[in-house]
């Protein structure tokens, strides 16, 4: 299903608020002056509120299905509607704005 590229500016949340961000967006290409995030970049999570003793907050994410026909440097780019997971909870990332011009599939 076709949906838009990510990259470094997208706003990415995870389920519990807190915000994620890239730690290795690909730098060879860049939307709208900003690195394309691929499905090789994990992702950091700061800020989540999620206080249950057991497992914790979020603390870091990872796109795990991505594009399947649009590739930069060998990896699949992340989509708008791609699927993740954050680590220790098991909870999804849900992308909440990314550019507007450029889809992949």
């Amino acid at each position: 299903m076709p949906g838009f590229v990510l990259h470094l500016g997208a706003t990415v949340l995870c389920a519990h608020g807190g915000q994620a961000t890239p730690m290795a967006p690909n730098p060879r290409v860049t939307l709208g002056g900003q690195a394309v995030v691929t499905l090789t970049s994990p992702y950091v999570v700061a800020g989540c509120p999620f206080i249950s003793p057991a497992p914790g907050p979020c603390v870091t994410g990872q796109f795990i299905v991505a594009a399947t026909r649009v590739m930069v440097g060998g990896a699949p780019v992340v989509l708008q509607d791609s699927v993740s997971t954050c680590v220790p909870t098991g909870t999804p990332m849900t992308v909440v704005l990314t550019q507007l011009r450029v889809q992949g599939q």
